[in-house]
């Protein structure tokens, strides 16, 4: 079975472009709308990667990166980061909270999919 790529994002609109470009890339999507959906699905699986915005209700992208980072089995998981900051600041926050990669709103859906088959193996 084909892991999913788990895309966290509270804009349904966003969300929905997303799957377009991923499932017209030949990926599954499963979409979460914030970082305490997504560890809920995280629960019970295990995605080939996570794209998620930075700003959002309830637990927030950097949040949720820290959280996946200090599982042991989420460890390797590559995280790309979605998001319209694009003050250096921030970057150097999702990095060090253990993102993989940095993607900014709005995107190309050819350049997303060439970020991801850079960090997928």
């Amino acid at each position: 079975m084909t892991k999913a790529i788990l895309t966290v994002d509270d804009s349904p609109s966003l969300r929905m472009v997303l799957r377009e470009a991923l499932t017209g890339a030949g990926h599954k999507v499963v979409e979460a709308e914030d970082g305490l959906a997504a560890l809920e699905w995280l629960e019970t699986h295990q995605p080939q990667l996570v794209i998620t915005d930075i700003t959002m209700p309830r637990l927030d992208g950097l949040a949720l990166i820290e959280r996946l980072r200090s599982r042991e089995t989420m460890r390797d998981l590559p995280i790309l980061v979605l998001t319209t900051e694009s003050a250096p600041a921030s970057k150097a926050r999702a990095r060090a909270a253990g993102a993989t990669g940095w993607i900014a709103k709005p995107f190309d859906p050819e350049k997303l999919n060439s970020a991801i088959r850079r960090v997928i193996h």
